[in-house]
């Protein structure tokens, strides 16, 4: 009996350190690694997005209270960046969980972590960013010798600027037949262009609305015009992998109060204003002025459609500015899964995906 015990021992001893040896080459990542499973709702959700009126979305479902309505028991702890390179690093560093963030930034995140760390998961705000000038520049060939600034480098002004230098035929240098290009927050720069440090900037609203009606700047260019029908994707919703898929609902939670907040400022068009402009006052210490806050609120278009059809060029226009050396594949980038899921529950179309959603 005893040896029949023995061999017993023995089988189960076998078997139990088979299925841990399983178990740990399931976790020890690679091909084999499990994947993320649902884990139900998030107890915190933690959301970046900028003091930007093209953020407005943001602003407001913050401020109203639109997304802690959504979330329900979820903790919402914010935080906000001056441009997109600043809220890639905290996704990728996992201090962030989901960010409203420009289209450049987007595609660099997903391309720095080949395609695995973030996901496109709805747009925010088409339009929007102009390139302003000191009122002698009367043409890009004027832009020689002049100094031109985006709020950071590889963000997605500093991407379109350079890349419509190029275009143009400009060199970017400090040579006196060549586009001096810099990098500055979007504040300190409408102070060098008071002071005349420098003569012109590609800048997001409400800064654009800012140094024409503050500082007597004038359009030379707005990004509307390089683009059909006049549509492109200035703020989007990233969100990281991990998270999307450990905590779906709390993700379509985040969108349905993104709706919302979208929604409130189509149907209260003025009282949406002055919640953006409370909250900018809140986050940067000053209010817009009216005229600046309807110039700002009537270049762009507040919508959950991400313009997934223009992502390829995006990421060539890269490219072609000198940020990236090779154009980033966004196959698998966008995943509207649970957007087209709110969407539909509201009776509201579906976003095209563009084939985005496949890799």
């Amino acid at each position: 009996m005893s040896t029949r015990r023995s061999t017993i021992t023995k089988s189960l001893a076998l078997l139990t350190a088979l299925v841990t040896l399983a178990a740990c080459s399931r976790a020890g990542g690679g091909d084999n690694a499990a994947p993320a499973e649902d884990k139900g709702p998030a107890a915190e959700i933690r959301l970046g997005y900028f003091p930007n009126v093209t953020h407005a979305a943001a602003l407001i479902g913050v401020d109203k209270g639109l997304f802690a309505k959504e979330l329900g028991n979820t903790k919402l702890t914010t935080q906000t960046f001056n441009a997109g390179p600043e809220a890639v690093n905290a996704l990728l560093g996992e201090s962030l969980d989901a960010t409203f963030i420009g289209s450049g930034p987007a595609i660099n995140a997903y391309a720095k972590s080949k395609g695995e760390a973030v996901r496109l998961v709805a747009g925010a705000t088409s339009g929007g960013a102009q390139l302003v000038v000191k009122p002698d520049i009367n043409s890009p060939a004027d832009l020689k010798g002049k100094v031109i600034t985006t709020p950071q480098l590889g963000n997605t002004q500093d991407v379109s600027l350079k890349k419509w230098l190029a275009d143009q035929k400009l060199a970017i240098g400090t040579g006196p037949a060549e586009v001096n290009v810099t990098n500055t927050e979007n504040s300190q720069s409408l102070d060098l262009f008071r002071r005349g440090d420098v003569q012109g900037a590609w800048a997001p609203e409400p800064w654009s609305s800012r140094l024409v009606l503050d500082a007597e700047a004038k359009v030379l260019l707005d990004e509307k015009s390089l683009w059909e029908g006049g549509q492109f994707p200035t703020t989007v919703l990233l969100v990281r992998t991990k998270f999307l898929k450990e905590h779906p609902q709390t993700v379509e939670a985040l969108l349905k109060g993104h709706l919302a907040a979208t929604d409130y400022a189509l149907d209260n068009k003025a009282d949406a204003k002055q919640v953006v402009n409370g909250a900018l006052k809140a986050l940067t210490g000053k209010a817009l002025g009216e005229p600046v806050l309807d110039r700002a609120f009537d270049n762009i278009e507040l919508t959950l459609d991400p313009q997934a059809k223009t992502f390829p060029r995006l990421a060539q226009d890269a490219v072609v500015a000198g940020v990236a050396k090779e154009a980033a594949d966004v196959a698998g980038l966008a995943d509207f899964t649970l957007l087209n899921k709110v969407l539909t529950a509201a009776g509201k179309p579906a976003v095209d995906t563009a084939g985005l959603d496949k890799k």
